[in-house]
């Protein structure tokens, strides 16, 4: 499942740009080989990220593991729900799944970015 309208990073994080916001969250693909979502540790909210800077923390049955920022920005909002229900991420991960919202401080880079064609292409040499 690799929904059309989202970029993608080879860490499976997927970004949905909005004008100069950017919605983020974590691929069914990462979602998936984690197992079952226990917890997640959310960014601040107006903490500036560079990109690759860490973003959030997902704990689960399998690992814990760390979401980065593909870009440069601010954490507008927060994805609440997740501190009490964070298997949203594992039954909704690119609708109710989502973790932040930044702010783009650049126009949207997106050519270090995967389309979906491009992800599922990638996914098939895991």
């Amino acid at each position: 499942m690799v929904p059309q309208d989202l970029f993608y990073t080879e860490d499976h994080e997927w970004a949905k740009i909005q004008g100069d916001t950017a919605t983020l969250g974590i691929s069914d693909y990462a979602q998936e080989s984690l197992g079952e979502i226990t917890f997640v540790e959310l960014p601040a909210p107006n903490k500036s990220v560079q990109p690759h800077d860490e973003l959030a923390v997902i704990e689960s049955s399998k690992a814990a593991s760390d979401i980065y920022s593909p870009f440069a920005g601010v954490v507008t909002e927060v994805n609440d729900q997740l501190e009490s229900q964070p298997e949203l991420m594992n039954s909704d991960c690119y609708n109710d799944g989502w973790v932040c919202k930044l702010k783009l401080s650049a126009p949207s880079k997106t050519d270090e970015l995967m389309n979906a064609a491009q992800y599922s292409e990638y996914l098939e040499t895991l």
